[in-house]
């Protein structure tokens, strides 16, 4: 199948998705609660306008120019996380009440509600997961543009000389510059990273949402990034859907050094380690030569050197534990962004948020310093992950 069939057959099955997810919303908030005629109708219309606005909104993250179409877009993605939360209150909604029932029937041996009843229960229902999901929406909104903590997280490694330890790695991940966040936010996270003082800065992929063209000015501060020993950076999916090769090579142009299935040494003549990094782990779709090979980047290493790896999906631990990796940093998962997507994402992926060990090696899996698509989180603030290695 051609990239273009897949893409249509994708996005067909999108559409078909939240058409879904919006029928059952408003069945059970505007149909089942039997509101007023006008009320009806205007919820009805709106509820349809809401979901034709998705596909514009996608459309228009990909056509206009960022600032042009911000509002827009920021109300459409807003939207799409607020009626996620309305699907999940209703489906909780839904199950409590189908205890209930069972509840009344089987152990009380009560008649089941009648018709007056059942439509109280529904208008109740109806209004508290509303107003539950709006009070999420807020506070989801609230974290996504207000709240970004520095993580510190303190990890211990075997084959790390003593006079490295303390060494300091800072990542960034999952910044997803583009429609809805610029360069103000950029600027913001390249002045609490270069406080840190790092001695190397670690950017594990997802870095932009559109082309060089349309972000190259907000982008452009990450530039001003400092560390000791260099700032790095691997791609994640995101890069292949916004021009991977032109992305590197601009990152490369800003002093950025760009790790396609390489490894350097970083650290002093007296002590250093091995720093890999390598493609997304979905890079080999996109073709041109692309694609994660850690074989590859760790040809010709010694085995006694203490090596971090930087792959922005989790799940490249298995392999980088059988080729003896010390340390993996990742994001991708978003931390589940909102709760409980996390549930969802472990499906995919090995962890979801924070420090893990498979085998003989470490995985760091960030919440991410951005947000993708809805500008909300709830249960995984944003993060810079300053990662310190230990000796141990």
């Amino acid at each position: 199948m051609s990239r273009a069939a897949s893409f249509a057959l994708f996005f067909g099955m999108s559409l078909l998705l939240l058409g879904a997810v919006h029928y059952y919303v408003w069945a059970r908030l505007v149909r089942d609660p039997a509101l007023p005629p006008v009320v009806h109708r205007v919820l009805s219309v709106g509820v349809g306008v809401l979901f034709l606005s998705l596909p514009l909104t996608f459309w228009l993250a990909r056509r206009l120019p960022p600032e042009t179409a911000k509002p827009l877009i920021f109300a459409g993605f807003s939207w799409l996380g607020l009626v996620f939360f309305l699907l999940v209150g209703l489906i909780t909604a839904e199950l409590g009440t189908l205890v209930c029932a069972a509840v009344r029937r089987l152990l009380l041996d009560l008649p089941p509600a009648d018709a007056e009843r059942r439509l109280t229960i529904s208008r109740l229902l109806a209004g508290g997961v509303a107003l539950v999901a709006a009070g999420m929406g807020i506070a989801a909104l609230r974290s996504a543009r207000v709240e970004l903590l520095v993580n510190e997280v303190r990890v211990p490694l075997g084959r790390l000389p003593r006079t490295l330890s303390g060494f300091t790695i800072v990542q960034l991940t999952d910044l997803h510059i583009g429609p809805t966040i610029g360069r103000r936010f950029v600027e913001r996270v390249v002045k609490e990273t270069n406080a840190l003082a790092p001695d190397v800065i670690a950017i594990t992929g997802d870095l932009v949402d559109g082309s060089v063209a349309q972000l190259r000015d907000a982008v452009l501060p990450l530039a001003e990034l400092r560390a000791k020993y260099g700032v790095y950076f691997v791609t994640g999916n995101h890069e292949y859907y916004s021009g991977a090769e032109r992305w590197c090579r601009e990152l490369t142009s800003m002093g950025i050094r760009v790790l396609r299935n390489e490894r350097v040494s970083v650290g002093g003549p007296d002590a250093s380690l091995d720093l890999a990094g390598i493609d997304d782990y979905s890079a080999h779709q996109f073709g041109r030569g692309h694609g994660a090979d850690l074989p590859r980047a760790l040809a010709g290493r010694d085995p006694t050197r203490e090596l971090v790896l930087l792959a922005h999906q989790p799940r490249a631990i298995h392999e980088a534990e059988r080729l003896g990796v010390g340390l993996q940093l990742s994001g991708h998962t978003h931390g589940g962004q909102l709760w409980p997507w996390r549930y969802l994402v472990r499906l995919q992926q090995p962890v979801v948020s924070g420090l893990a060990r498979f085998g003989r090696a470490l995985v760091y899996v960030s919440n991410g310093t951005g947000y993708w698509g809805p500008p909300m989180r709830l249960g995984a603030p944003a993060e810079i992950t300053k990662v310190v290695l230990l000796s141990a």
